[in-house]
């Protein structure tokens, strides 16, 4: 279950799992981003193992390439790829909620143990703690509304927790083409579990 796609921007390139959601790399050329991505191991498995899994993955195999844009190179992963429009059986749509699930976890008692100053630097600019946690909060709340899933901005803490109900109980379910969303249930759980794992990963680095 090494499975990799690489998404080639104009200067960088993406390399994401497509068992594992969200871990996925960014960096200069595609022999980088896989060689990153497989430096990434160790941390990934944390988030595997809070989910029950068990991550030891061998040596990546490159099963496509797609297109990126000036969004792969500003670090997101843009590019939605053909096997997202896959259909989804419910087996892997409960496994990927899971680590979804452990990925909102540790990222929640990482901020909750961490300092509000953060180091500054490029690794993530000039945000604080509360900013970070408030831009991936907001952030999983627009890639929600890729699969139908509308809330309104938080009020009150239970909101957030609301929101990521609902969304992990669509992204659990099985999915059959075609797509009536904006993303296929395949690409907006990788896309949500990278970006907080994502943020995680920088507050362990900044701390």
């Amino acid at each position: 279950m090494t499975r990799v796609y690489l998404e080639i921007g104009p200067k960088k390139v993406f390399a994401c799992s497509l068992d594992w959601p969200g871990w996925c790399r960014v960096a200069k050329g595609e022999e980088a981003a896989l060689d990153l991505l497989m430096e990434y191991v160790p941390r990934y498995g944390a988030v595997a193992a809070r989910a029950g899994l068990d991550f030891a993955p061998g040596d990546p195999v490159v099963v496509a390439r797609v297109p990126g844009s000036d969004m792969t190179d500003f670090g997101a992963p843009y590019a939605v790829p053909d096997l997202d429009q896959e259909p989804v059986p419910a087996s892997e749509a409960a496994r990927g909620v899971a680590l979804l699930r452990a990925a909102w976890a540790l990222f929640d008692e990482t901020a909750a143990s961490s300092p509000e100053d953060l180091r500054k630097g490029p690794r993530g600019g000039g945000r604080d703690l509360s900013g970070v946690v408030r831009h991936v909060e907001e952030a999983e709340r627009a890639f929600a509304r890729k699969v139908d899933v509308r809330h309104k901005p938080y009020k009150q803490p239970g909101d957030r927790d609301a929101m990521r109900a609902e969304l992990a109980d669509v992204l659990s379910r099985a999915w059959e083409p075609p797509r009536t969303t904006g993303w296929p249930p395949r690409y907006a759980l990788r896309r949500a579990a990278w970006h907080v794992i994502d943020h995680l990963w920088e507050i362990e680095d900044r701390r």
